[in-house]
């Protein structure tokens, strides 16, 4: 099963249950290169579904200095289409290596 890393909206509960219909289960994990930004959303389902008008955003550095903690979830292919289907078009979905060696998606600046 692929695996999915979180650091913003994902891991919060009602975007889970709306999501994908039920809690997902993960670890801690860090996503190893990037940089938090503020990232303004403009679709009112996304803001009703997570409650927030700015999301978090990973940017790319290339630093091995810089990290973004979060939680890696183990997901169907199907969920990640679900979550294909909730991000903005802001958000491009990449696999990355994190911090324990592990790969996963995670969803970036586009």
């Amino acid at each position: 099963m692929p695996h999915l890393f979180s650091y913003g909206t994902l891991q919060q509960e009602e975007v889970q249950l709306s999501t994908f219909g039920h809690l997902l289960s993960g670890e801690d994990d860090s996503l190893v290169g990037y940089i938090l930004a503020q990232e303004p959303i403009h679709d009112p389902a996304v803001i009703a579904t997570s409650g927030h008008a700015v999301h978090p955003i990973a940017k790319h550095t290339g630093s091995p200095h810089h990290h973004i903690p979060g939680t890696v979830f183990e997901v169907s292919e199907a969920e990640l289409m679900r979550a294909d289907h909730y991000e903005v078009s802001a958000y491009r979905r990449v696999e990355v290596t994190l911090e324990s060696g592990r790969s996963a998606w995670v969803y970036v600046e586009a």
